[in-house]
């Protein structure tokens, strides 16, 4: 679509943007900030007048936008409204950060400077920095939360306009938006923007799937907002009977969730039982908020029957972002699930706008909120510079969406730990030297392993020992960050103690054996024994896995050059029979697959976590150890690896697949009849070309669950095979899984 519109008309809707953008906002703002938001607003429409979106349109409708989101969404004031107009200023323009301080003050200068760091590292085109992007975004926290909650907005704003980027573009920024800013929107209490960010996420990432949900959820509004209002009317004469004011509001999942519910449950959109909520927000005051609460709850559930399995109290403990919130699941008219959400106006706001109403609602007594303690928190997870960028960001990543439960301490103090923390997570949360000295915790009075997993209401004494320390099996089973991070530090300053010494005891070996110790000796001993670094080298001279023949093979080896390459042209013409299998599977029509823009014939291996087949829509991963490895586009890791390794990621398709057999996985379910293995495995048999490798079916009282797995030619001749099954008597479902 051509972008045609002139210079008045541009004009007049950049001003009726702006007017919209004050008129809406959050917080009420004085003489004084409307005419510092108007300095700004002026600056940034000069700064970019002669910039443009990729849309065509003038580059001032993103400031602006950007603005509005942070005003009206995130509900933030005029210091953020500022930065928000002139985040990009210093970044695209002649303006400085010296400018903005001199026009703005410290504070601006600090949030824009916190924006335009951020800005340039995704703008970097170096190789494998992104992760490390990441882990400079995420630092800003310590410096000031505004920074982030406006790179979110700005990240907002992007995704409703990525219309006109390239696909490759569109699939990389929305795989960074699913891996690390709706986590963090989520985090931060933005709930609105958490969803908005992940259903446009899988809009890019996975268009079909996205289409398909979305039409379903429309066709199905009509009937919903049917049945909410039939739900509704069975409650409001008793919540009118005792005087409450309220608003009933039906609220569908969103499109994302019902997608991670159709994978986790594995179960199709029609077998999803409760798409959609009803959300009761209450008027309220402070003194009767929460008896309100409870005496709503009784209403609901006099006339509808909760399911006592289903009850989340976030009123009495709520979560550390400020979410409060009462969530039952009902039965409620023609026999569905409904989940009801029942909460003050008050407690709605801060559901919708996070951080910001939290703040506003605020005591001044109340200092040390559960936010707060979340942002002091993070500090740990920031502190260890040394650590690899991905880990830190996976790491960093576990304290995003982790759901919480509540423990007592000894003195019966209440404290929330992520949902399937151990006990020796609960004693780093303590503190790092409870954590390095822990050997076990009483819960409930008993003696518990500190491996432990703890459940919400256990109370919790931790047992530590001077002689105890950390060791890496520790990280097999802790989940929060602080404590990886504490575990992980102290290994690697152990680590380097034994190196250090390993490095000592290689140069007087070498010596001995008559080699010189040098960096050419290190780097090839390194490669002859098939380890990364020269550290793994040193540490496992250290911890004495490496024994003196293995030295003494290998000086041998190297005095005999000739002989060498004649041992390694043995070896590679007799690899391995599996290897040798498995190469001609993949590699016999090698003209299947073809990658880049240019089409390019090149060697790739098979992904085993996603098991891709012809026909399969996929991409090419540049691995550092083994060439490309192929995998699905909704391969389980494809969105960690667009959003870390984009440089890494090839375009790749399937150009013709005549020849050669692939592997899938089908998992199939149904009611156990008479004959239905015989019929199952004669539809297959009379399928052109595919050969059944396993079959493992279990029943149970007259319902059966079954793995298979088969080799096909391609996912045409797959899905004529899924059909086929499908028509069988007793057969209810039947899906391609990733893994056997």
């Amino acid at each position: 679509m051509t972008y045609t519109v002139s210079l008045e008309e541009e004009n007049k809707e950049i001003a009726r943007r702006y007017k919209d953008l004050l008129k809406g906002t959050y917080q009420r703002l004085t003489a004084t900030d409307k005419k510092n938001i108007r300095k700004a607003f002026d600056l940034a429409v000069e700064a970019h007048s002669d910039q443009r979106r990729k849309t065509g349109e003038p580059y001032i409708y993103h400031p602006i936008a950007v603005a509005k989101i942070v005003a009206y969404e995130i509900g933030l004031g005029t210091t953020s409204i500022i930065a928000a107009l002139l985040h990009d200023v210093v970044e695209d323009t002649h303006y400085t950060l010296d400018d903005i301080e001199q026009e703005f003050g410290e504070t601006i200068a600090r949030i824009v400077n916190g924006l335009t760091k951020i800005s340039r590292l995704n703008k970097e085109q170096d190789a494998s920095i992104q992760a490390e992007n990441f882990r400079k975004m995420l630092l800003t926290l310590n410096d000031d939360v505004r920074v982030i909650l406006i790179k979110i907005a700005d990240r907002l704003h992007n995704m409703q306009t990525m219309d006109a980027m390239p696909g490759y573009k569109q699939l990389k920024i929305a795989s960074e938006t699913l891996y690390i800013y709706a986590p963090l929107a989520h985090r931060l209490g933005l709930y609105n923007i958490k969803t908005e960010l992940e259903d446009l996420g899988l809009k890019y990432t996975e268009p079909e799937i996205f289409e398909e949900i979305q039409s379903k959820v429309k066709d199905s509004k009509e009937e919903q907002d049917k049945y909410i209002r039939a739900f509704a009317k069975v409650i409001k004469d008793s919540l009118n009977q005792e005087g409450f004011k309220y608003t009933i509001k039906g609220r569908s999942k969103s499109i994302y969730s019902i997608r991670r519910k159709m994978l986790v449950q594995q179960v199709t959109y029609d077998e999803i039982y409760d798409k959609f909520a009803i959300r009761i927000v209450y008027k309220s005051n402070s003194q009767h908020e929460k008896f309100d609460a409870w005496k709503i709850y009784s209403i609901v559930t006099d006339h509808f029957q909760p399911n006592p399995v289903r009850l989340r109290d976030w009123i009495t403990q709520p979560k550390t972002t400020g979410y409060e919130s009462l969530h039952i699941t009902v039965m409620g008219p023609r026999g569905r699930w409904v989940e009801v959400q029942i909460r003050s106006d008050r407690m709605n706001e801060i559901a919708e706008k996070g951080y910001a109403a939290h703040y506003k609602y605020k005591n001044a007594s109340e200092k040390d909120s559960g936010l707060d303690n979340w942002l002091n928190r993070l500090k740990d997870t920031l502190e260890n510079p040394d650590d690899d960028a991905v880990d830190f960001v996976e790491n960093f990543k576990l304290n995003l969406y982790a759901d919480e439960i509540f423990v007592f301490t000894p003195k019966g103090d209440l404290k929330a730990i992520p949902k399937d923390a151990s006990a020796l997570d609960f004693a780093f949360s303590i503190h790092t030297e409870v954590g390095m000295r822990c050997r076990g915790a009483k819960v409930n009075g008993k003696l518990r392993p500190i491996s432990h997993i703890l459940k919400s209401g256990d109370q919790v004494e931790i047992v530590t020992a001077s002689h105890q320390k950390p060791n890496i099996r520790w990280l097999d089973f802790v989940v929060t960050a602080r404590a990886r991070t504490r575990i992980k530090a102290a290994l690697k300053e152990e680590n380097k103690e034994i190196a250090n010494e390993g490095k000592e005891i290689l140069a007087r070996k070498l010596r001995s054996l008559k080699l010189t110790f040098n960096e050419n000796i290190v780097n090839e001993l390194t490669s002859y024994l098939k380890l990364k670094t020269s550290f793994d080298l040193f540490y496992r001279m250290g911890n004495g896995s490496i024994e003196n023949k293995q030295l003494k093979d290998f000086v041998a080896q190297r005095s005999n050059a000739f002989m060498n390459f004649f041992k390694n042209r043995t070896k590679r013409r007799a690899p391995n029979k599996d290897e040798n299998l498995l190469k001609d599977e993949v590699n016999k029509k090698f003209d299947m697959l073809v990658f880049g823009q240019d089409e390019e014939k090149l060697d790739y291996k098979l992904a085993q976590c996603c098991n891709p087949i012809p026909g399969d829509k996929v991409f090419g991963f540049l691995t550092i150890n083994e060439g490309i490895k192929l995998h699905k586009k909704d391969c389980p890791n494809a969105v960690s690896l667009r959003a870390n390794y984009a440089y890494r990621i090839i375009q790749a398709k399937w150009i013709d697949s005549s020849q050669q057999e692939f592997i899938v996985f089908l998992s199939i379910s149904g009611t156990d009849n008479f004959g239905l293995v015989n019929e199952l495995t004669r539809t297959i048999s009379n399928s052109m070309h595919v050969n059944i490798r396993s079959l493992n079916i279990s029943g149970n009282q007259g319902i059966f669950d079954g793995k298979m797995s088969l080799g096909v030619k391609n996912n045409k001749q797959l899905q004529q095979l899924i059909k086929s099954i499908k028509k069988i008597d007793g057969i209810e479902k039947v899906e391609r899984i990733h893994k056997h």
